[in-house]
């Protein structure tokens, strides 16, 4: 946790800024299911270049939604280095544009909208190639104390030193009745 409280040190403008963790699944470089989002600063933002792959594929050759949040949510953790100190996701919003393609390159930049104390209004967009806007979203962050993350790390280790993670734990079967006989409704 110790190299993780240095990050939060002044970070040039332009300057390559540390991924959250090696296993961050947004810019972890040993995550194999990661995007490996490499961010730079941009003067009071952030910027990176993605392109996505197969991994984040929803529809046919589009890059799914899901994705795209977690790209963006890492996105605007970098804005942590900015402020100073560590914060968590309150509040997500994201406004879908146009089609988001696998195997393109698209442009993420995001700012500090806001700041209030704790709470760090944040903003973010997504541009292709052409300058198009594709995504819109704005999220509310909290800074928090690094103790914050801390407390979760040693459970962390000690889950992945377990066999509870490659071995299911003994289950208690659920009656979950006959899903024939569960009543179905007019959809909304």
């Amino acid at each position: 946790m110790a190299s993780f409280a240095d990050k939060f040190r002044p970070h040039e403008d332009g300057s390559r800024l540390p991924s959250h963790h090696a296993n961050c699944l947004g810019c972890g470089e040993d995550n194999p299911h990661g995007h490996r989002l490499e961010v730079r600063r941009a003067g009071d933002g952030v910027v990176a270049e993605h392109t996505f792959d197969l991994r984040h594929e929803g529809a046919p050759g589009i890059a799914h939604g899901g994705a795209l949040a977690t790209v963006i949510d890492d996105l605007y953790g970098f804005l942590q280095y900015l402020v100073g100190g560590p914060a968590v996701t309150r509040r997500l919003e994201i406004e879908y544009l146009r089609p988001v393609l696998l195997h393109t390159p698209y442009r993420l930049e995001a700012h500090l909208a806001g700041r209030t104390e704790r709470r760090l209004e944040v903003e973010a967009t997504i541009t292709d190639t052409d300058e198009r806007t594709v995504l819109t979203s704005t999220a509310v962050f909290v800074l928090v104390d690094v103790s914050h993350f801390a407390a979760a790390h040693p459970l962390t280790k000690e889950n992945a030193s377990t066999s509870a993670i490659t071995e299911p734990a003994a289950e208690t079967p659920v009656e979950t009745g006959d899903p024939a006989r569960v009543p179905r409704g007019p959809l909304p």
